[in-house]
């Protein structure tokens, strides 16, 4: 069973890592998220590390509950404003289309990914039923058992703590990752972490937040699995 996790990684734009039966299986860099996907087309299961189902007002369940769920790692949840905020070309109009809206304005660092949400959004639009939305951070704190990390990603023991969870669940990640050794660590631990959440939708394994997902207006799930 061959699935793919995926993290947004800054200019280098996507990175996957590929799991094998549950066994790291090779990575994939590309600055299009739609032909990294295309590049995996035997992966029966795709995780991306964005937010994918958009309501039209209000605020996301699966990114309250999510927050709520992390804890102390809860500040790495934005919440995501609804779909009419994301056609919006600047940070201004978006905001001010999402107090209008929500009765509150959009955070810069959530602006920050409307490229690639918007990116994601298409990719999901065009193969739903393999693309799921997960969230790395949970995806850590599920393997840790439930408890919050202590130390952040970008920190050295935050780094050894999440590759040690991934090694506990049979991800071992060697010296060389191939196309994925110039991406920055954090973000390749992140698409570890994805294709792990990936691995366990494919098998059946997987829990969402909210555990009953609300749905967008063309009926499909806006959940976090993990």
């Amino acid at each position: 069973m061959n699935v793919l996790g995926i993290d947004a990684c800054g200019k280098q734009g996507w990175v996957g890592v590929r799991l094998v039966d549950g066994a790291y299986g090779g990575s994939l860099v590309d600055v299009d998220l739609g032909s990294l996907v295309a590049r995996a087309p035997d992966c029966s299961t795709v995780a991306v590390d964005m937010p994918l189902g958009l309501l039209e007002t209000g605020w996301r369940a699966a990114d309250t509950e999510a927050r709520a769920y992390l804890g102390l790692r809860r500040s790495s949840v934005f919440l995501t404003a609804p779909r009419a905020v994301w056609s919006e070309t600047d940070y201004a109009s978006a905001s001010a289309r999402c107090v209008s809206i929500n009765g509150k304005g959009l955070s810069r660092q959530a602006w920050g990914l409307a490229p690639k949400l918007v990116a994601a959004q298409r990719c999901w639009a065009e193969d739903p039923g393999r693309i799921h939305e997960v969230h790395p951070e949970i995806s850590f704190q599920a393997m840790a058992g439930g408890t919050s990390l202590t130390h952040g990603k970008k920190t050295w023991r935050g780094q050894a703590a999440r590759r040690s969870l991934l090694a506990a669940a049979g991800i071992h990640l060697g010296d060389e990752l191939g196309e994925a050794d110039s991406v920055p660590t954090d973000d390749v631990l992140d698409a570890a972490a994805a294709a792990w959440s990936a691995y366990r939708i494919a098998t059946g394994a997987a829990a969402c937040l909210p555990a009953t997902p609300e749905r967008d207006t063309e009926g499909r799930p806006v959940a976090i699995w993990y």
